[in-house]
Formats: C-alpha cells, sequence, structure tokens
C-alpha cells in the first residue's frame, strides 16, 4: 500500500483522536470535580414535577381502563391516545430523534415548527390507520404497509430491492451471530439516512425530484448500513479466526485508506463462501456510495469512514485481562466512533457541511454510547469485551485511578444540557426523560434485586444523588419512548416471522409427505393385461410436485376449520389429481409442447400423446370420484362442493382456451389478469372454498377467501413469469425461456421486468389485505403469499 496515503490516514485519525482528547478532558474535570451533581440535582427537581403525579382520582379513572404493556404496540398507543398522553409521548420522541440522529438544537424555530409537523404526521398515521385487524394491529410496519407507503412515493421498485436484500443478509447470517439484529440495524440506518435525506429536501422539489432522491437515499442507507453486520459485528463474533479477522480487517483499513475494493485473496475453510459473499456486497456497497459521492464531499467521507473503522478496531482489540488501560485508553475510541458513526450519513449522502450538525453530534454521541454499554453490560462481560462498565465492574477494586462510568455518563448528561445545549429547558426534559427511561428498561429486564447490585456499586461516589435517581427511576412517568417501542417491535416481529416461516415449512413438508403418500392408484387385482392408463397416472403423481393446493385445503380445512383429518383425505386426492390432468394437458404438443415437468420428461415423452390424453381424462374422472367419497359429510353438502367443483374445471378450460388463442398476440393486462386466474387463480380458490362449503362457512367469509384466492393466483402466475426469464432451470425443473419460444404474452412481455414485480406485489397486498377480512387464523396464508413471491422454483 502507498506510504504517503497511510500516512495521511493516520494523520487524520490523530487529529480527530486529539479533539475527542480535548473533550474528554473537559467530561474527566467535571467528574473529578462533581460539578455535575449539584447542577443535575436542581434539574430533575424541576423536571420531577411533569413526571410524578398526585391526582388519585384521575389515577382511578387511567386504571379502569388500564395500561397495557409495550408488547402490542397498537394496544399502547390506543391507550396513549385515550388518555391525552399521545401527544408528549410523540414530541419527546421525534425531537429526540431530532437531536440524536439529525444534529438539531431544539430551541431552534425551525426545528420546532419541523418537529410538530412529524408528530402530526405520525399521529395521524397511528390513530387514523384503517389496519387494526389481527394482521397488522402488533405489527408496526408490516410487508403490506410498507409497499404502501413505497407506492406513495414511487419507490416501490427500490423497496421490493432493498426488501430481498435484507433476506438475502438475514439468510447468509452464520452462527454465531443474529439475524435478527443484523436485519434491525439495517433497517435503522436505512432509517437514519432517509431522515437526513428528507430534512435536507427542498419544498420546491418536484414529485420526480423527491422519488428520484428517496430512492438514492434507501440504497444509500443499505449500502452504509451493511458495515454494522458485515464488518463490526462479523469482526466482534467468533466466527472468524484471529487470523481470518486480521486478514478481513485489513481488507477493510486498504479499501478506505485507497479508496478501492482490493481483490478477496485466498480464503479456505468453512467460511470461504461466507466471506465471498460478505465481500461481494460490501464491494458493490462500497462502489454505490462511491459514485454517488460529490467531488468535494468524497473526502470527507473517506476521512470519516477511516476514523469510524479505525477506532472500532482499537477498541475492539483491548483485551479484558489486561489490567493496566488508562482512562484515555478506554473512553477516547468511543467518543469516537460513537460520534463519527452518525457523522458519516451526512457525508454519505454528500450533504454540504454543516458545522452545527458536526459540533452537536460529536458532542451527544458518547452519550448513546455509555448508555447502550450500560444496558448490555452483562452481555459484553460474558463475551470478554472491553468497555468502559465491563472494565470498571472487573477491576475497579483494584484501580482506584478509574473514572466510574456511570459517573461520566451523568457528567456527559450536565454537560449536554447546559454547556452544548445552553440550559435549554425542552433539551433538559428529553434528554432526562430518556436517562430514567433507560434505567426503567434496565430493572424491568434486570429484575430490582440485580439492579439494586449494579447501582450499589456504580452510585456508590454519590449516594444523596443516587437516591434522588432511584427516586426517579420508581416513581417518575411518562419518560417512554416510541422509538423503544419500535425497536422492541421489530425485534419481536422478526422473530415470530422466523418462527412462524419455520413453521409454515415444517407444515408444508409434513402435509406434503402424508399426501405424496395417498396419491398412487393402485391396480385392480383381475387385470390381467398391462395398465398403462393407471402405470401413467401414477408416473404423473410420483413427479416432485410442490402440492401447494391440497396443503391449502388440509390446512384451512383440518386446522381452520377443525374438520376430521380422516374426513378431508379424498378432497386432498381429488385436488392433486385434477392439477396433475390440467400439466398434462399443458405439456402436449398440441398446447405448451413441454419436455419437461418437475424435474422429470413430460408424459407424453415417456408414453406418448394418446396415453398422455387418456391419462389426463382418467385423472379428471378420478378426482369426481373421490370428491363422491366424502362420506364423512351429508350428500347436499358434498353434492354442492361437486357442483362448485365441476363449475370451475369448465372456467379453467375456458382459461386454457384463452391461453392456447393468444400465441402471437398482445394481450392487454385485463384479459392477461382474467386469463391467469382462470388458469391460475380458479385452483387456488378451489382450495379454500372446498373444506370452506364442507364446513358451512358463510357467504362473508368464501368472498373474502375467494378475493385472496383470485390475487394469490395472479401473483402465483407473474412469480412464475418471472422465473421462466431469469430462474434456475434445475431448480425450476423445466426448461427457462419457453414463454418467449412459444411466443406467448406474460407479465412480462407485457409490463418488462420490473413492471411485473411491481403488479405481483400490488396482488401481493391486495390478496394480505383481503386477509383481514377472513375470521380466523391467516398465519398460514400470509407466509403462503411470502412464499409465492419469494421462492426460486
Amino acid at each position: 500500500m502507498n506510504k504517503e496515503l497511510i500516512k495521511n490516514a493516520d494523520a487524520c485519525y490523530q487529529l480527530a483522536e486529539e479533539k475527542a482528547a480535548q473533550y474528554f478532558k473537559s467530561l474527566y474535570e467535571q467528574v473529578s470535580q462533581k460539578t455535575y451533581v449539584s447542577t443535575l440535582t436542581k434539574d430533575i427537581q424541576s423536571w420531577k414535577h411533569n413526571h410524578i403525579h398526585h391526582h388519585p382520582l384521575l389515577s382511578f379513572f387511567l386504571r379502569r381502563k388500564g395500561k397495557p404493556d409495550h408488547q402490542g404496540y397498537h394496544n399502547y398507543i390506543q391507550w396513549l391516545d385515550y388518555t391525552g398522553k399521545l401527544d408528549n409521548y410523540l414530541d419527546r420522541s421525534i425531537s429526540y430523534i431530532f437531536m440524536r440522529d439529525l444534529g438539531k438544537a431544539l430551541n431552534s424555530p425551525d426545528t420546532q415548527t419541523r418537529v410538530r409537523r412529524a408528530v402530526d404526521s405520525l399521529k395521524n398515521y397511528l390513530t387514523n390507520s384503517t389496519a387494526t385487524d389481527r394482521e397488522d394491529k402488533n405489527e408496526m410496519f408490516s410487508m403490506t404497509r410498507m409497499y404502501r407507503i413505497a407506492q406513495k412515493e414511487g419507490v416501490e421498485s427500490t423497496m421490493i430491492w432493498v426488501v430481498n436484500k435484507l433476506k438475502n443478509v438475514a439468510a447468509n447470517i452464520p452462527k454465531g451471530m443474529d439475524a435478527e439484529q443484523a436485519q434491525r440495524k439495517l433497517i435503522k440506518i436505512i432509517a437514519g439516512v432517509l431522515m437526513h435525506t428528507v430534512e435536507e429536501m427542498d419544498d420546491k422539489l418536484s414529485p420526480a425530484e423527491r422519488t428520484q432522491k428517496l430512492n438514492k437515499a434507501i440504497r444509500l442507507g443499505y449500502a452504509y448500513g451493511l458495515t454494522y453486520p458485515f464488518i463490526d459485528d462479523l469482526l466482534d463474533a467468533n466466527v472468524l479466526s484471529d487470523k481470518e479477522k486480521k486478514q478481513y480487517s485489513d481488507l477493510i483499513r486498504t479499501t478506505l485508506i485507497t479508496g478501492s475494493v482490493p481483490k478477496l485473496g485466498e480464503w479456505s475453510g468453512k467460511t470461504k463462501d461466507l466471506i465471498r459473499y460478505i465481500h461481494s456486497e460490501l464491494r458493490d456497497a462500497f462502489e454505490y456510495i462511491k459514485t454517488q459521492q460529490r467531488q468535494e464531499t468524497r473526502k470527507n467521507f473517506f476521512e470519516q469512514a477511516y476514523v469510524f473503522f479505525n477506532s472500532q478496531e482499537v477498541d475492539r482489540v483491548k483485551d479484558l485481562s489486561n489490567a493496566n488501560y488508562t482512562n484515555e485508553e478506554l473512553y477516547i475510541p468511543i467518543i469516537l466512533k460513537s460520534s463519527s458513526s452518525r457523522l458519516i450519513v451526512r457525508s454519505v449522502i454528500s450533504a454540504p457541511k454543516d458545522e452545527d450538525f458536526d459540533s452537536l453530534t460529536f458532542f451527544y454521541g458518547i452519550y448513546n454510547q455509555l448508555a447502550d454499554d450500560f444496558a448490555d453490560m452483562f452481555d459484553d462481560m460474558e463475551e470478554g469485551a472491553v468497555t468502559p462498565y465491563t472494565y470498571y465492574l472487573k477491576y475497579h477494586d483494584r484501580r482506584p485511578d478509574l473514572i466510574n462510568p456511570f459517573e461520566l455518563y451523568w457528567s456527559v448528561i450536565s454537560n449536554l444540557i447546559h454547556n452544548v445545549y445552553h440550559s435549554d429547558s425542552k433539551t433538559c426534559e428529553v434528554i432526562l426523560d430518556r436517562a430514567i427511561n433507560g434505567l426503567k428498561r434496565f430493572k424491568a429486564r434486570m429484575g430490582t434485586k440485580k439492579y439494586n447490585e449494579v447501582m450499589e456499586l456504580f452510585s456508590s461516589g454519590n449516594p444523596k444523588f443516587n437516591r434522588i435517581i432511584q427516586i426517579m427511576v420508581r416513581k417518575a412517568d411518562d419518560v417512554d419512548f416510541f422509538d423503544k417501542l419500535l425497536r422492541d417491535q421489530i425485534i419481536t416481529n422478526l422473530k415470530n416471522e422466523k418462527k412462524e416461516q419455520e413453521d409454515f415449512l415444517d407444515t408444508i413438508e409434513i402435509v406434503r409427505n402424508q399426501i405424496n403418500n395417498i396419491l398412487k392408484i393402485p391396480k385392480l387385482e383381475d387385470v390381467s393385461m398391462e395398465d398403462p392408463i393407471i402405470d401413467a397416472a401414477n408416473y404423473s403423481l410420483k413427479g416432485n410436485g410442490k402440492r401447494l393446493r391440497p396443503i391449502m385445503t388440509w390446512v384451512m380445512g383440518v386446522n381452520g376449520y377443525g374438520l376430521n383429518s380422516s374426513a378431508v383425505v379424498p378432497l386432498l386426492r381429488s385436488l392433486e389429481y385434477m392439477h396433475t390432468a390440467s400439466l398434462i394437458f399443458d405439456d402436449l404438443p398440441s398446447q405448451d409442447n413441454a419436455s419437461t415437468r418437475r424435474g422429470r420428461p413430460t408424459l407424453h415423452h415417456v408414453y406418448n400423446i394418446a396415453i398422455a390424453e387418456l391419462t389426463g381424462l382418467f385423472l379428471s374422472q378420478k378426482a369426481i370420484e373421490q370428491q363422491a367419497s366424502l362420506d364423512q359429510f351429508d350428500s347436499k353438502t358434498v353434492l354442492k362442493l361437486i357442483q362448485y367443483s365441476a363449475q370451475l374445471t369448465e372456467i379453467m378450460c375456458k382459461g386454457q382456451a384463452m391461453d392456447l388463442d393468444s400465441k402471437g398476440k398482445q394481450l392487454t393486462l385485463e384479459q392477461l389478469n382474467r386469463m391467469c386466474f382462470y388458469k391460475t387463480g380458479v385452483a387456488f380458490e378451489a382450495s379454500l372454498i372446498m373444506p370452506a362449503i364442507l364446513a358451512h362457512a358463510k357467504e362473508f367469509e368464501m368472498k373474502a377467501l375467494k378475493k385472496f384466492a383470485h390475487h394469490a393466483g395472479i401473483a402465483f402466475q407473474i412469480k412464475d413469469d418471472l422465473l421462466d426469464v431469469e430462474g434456475d432451470q434445475i431448480l425450476l425443473g423445466k426448461p427457462i425461456g419457453k414463454d418467449a419460444e412459444n411466443n406467448n404474452s406474460t407479465f412480462v412481455s407485457i409490463l418488462g421486468k420490473e413492471g411485473a414485480r411491481k403488479e405481483m406485489w400490488e396482488h401481493y397486498c391486495l390478496a394480505m389485505e383481503t386477509l383481514q377480512d377472513v375470521p380466523r387464523n391467516t398465519t398460514f396464508l400470509k407466509h403462503l403469499l411470502n412464499y409465492i413471491v419469494n421462492r426460486d422454483h
């Protein structure tokens, strides 16, 4: 590496280190002299009047309503609104974000106006949302809601892109790292970059210019956010060996110093594929950030990035067994990394230099870092990580020179309120709210006994001041924050989603195996001649089919409606016989002329066209026979089901005829939607409506299920069309490019790939929104939709 470049990088870091050392010196003096105690005692005495209430009558009425816990954000927001607390709750939450993330002073009239505008907008969103159903009431931002917001801003394509990226990141997070936390951090960084971008926007921007900036911000947020799971977290975890960590760290350092990503070099062993994926993602992200930089901001970006990375590295290599670190060695790196991580955001979006932002953010960073380190001290201790808290826990009785980090934390708060934000009352209110809330959350998580032990150690030097703090922790109310609620909700949702998806896949596999075991058609014992029709039917049924339709029927019938599992077996056979028959006809030379299906040669290639045609007819009749065998239900209900099935078969035939007639013709989107529903959607509908008929479901519920099937079926077909142009032939089990070869009109040929994806997600949202009208657990159908749009075969 060029020595001059290394020298320049080191000089840049040294300047930043000197600035951090001056800041630490001023904090150290305040801790040593304990000047913060009297100052903050006065602040708290004034502050507590807004947070310790003595209104028995009011308390009685509030208790009648009952304060919900924070597990369900929707109920909690409703409670805040009901009790008249929502405005203040959102005001302190948004004000805090303006201070922490946007580097704004709260005494600025412009900031006050922007905070009020943001509060009004968020309150309207939270209280007037129509999504109070089961699907969304415990989700702050479901995929459907986020996509609808993206549509309004014209950034739905980028939304689709980033959702796929987040899923890929989660799928590639190895054991030893937290996939949910990785996703949460990425979402948080993307949101932060979006906030900065919106703040920098001119109100006179045209809609097209606004959309362009938001698209860019989402991609930049993802690119910058990757540094957390794939640099910081990866190097902190035990995934890589010490040698690999050194090699990987050197690669990142070289990138930031030279401005170019070096080749990966030699990697071997179990981390090889992981590192190749990470290197590829980070390389693309780095190049994207670089191409979006203006020439005048590029230097600042690389300097900030290097300070951020190097300060993390300095901190990371510390060893908890080393008893000789100085206070400066403990605190200066965290001042640098905590401030530079936020300072870098503005350089990522190439925003013009803002001295006020730089100054406020620099002083504010350590406040957040000390709060986070306090919350995580026992996890950090277990992992052997050096933080001011873990180091003090281990060496306080041997090192009287060590600064108590809890005292420094309060010194930072006093310094921020009075020296940085000039004793602004709103700033004092918000920062003290946050500090007391942090202690409350820690106490709730650790339990009172453990909390008191921690306080006894860290507050031993200031017992009088600590008593004041602990009174606030016990008695103060109205100090919680929306971003914490949102953080908890995101983590809960991601964990629930993961568990639900695992359950969904397990159900698919278990039921699919059960269905595979009941499909084979036995031969009649008294037939002496060969029976090619039954052989051909069993050949087709034995293919590696997804069995989605009978699986849907089983889940809805057994889990949804409580039908006896053995009673619906004939219906499961019926659906798969009918579906397989439709595939046999579809593959014939007179129709799509397919050579492979489900990873094997199509039936007419193995036997002949005539046998294939007869087998398709045979399976159609077997389907009706199975429906007539539903002997655990009354005859009128079974007749209704058979009549419904026959009507849908007619529609499917019409759909296939439309498909054949469309070859070589350019269809409209409306025609294609109708044809695809006839071909695909009706089969989904049958899978849901047939068990509903057997269970005597209400008409309004069947109407909702039909609407769901309509949109899910079209989404399924669009995904098929996309896979036909960009899928993996081995995974698909059939050749790709057949639609173009057959000159078929598809969603891709009409709308293009990007337009087809948008159309697919539109039908996804419509189907998901329809589930709100189904009065039973729809978790399986929700994940079925996710499977439909995310599958690779």
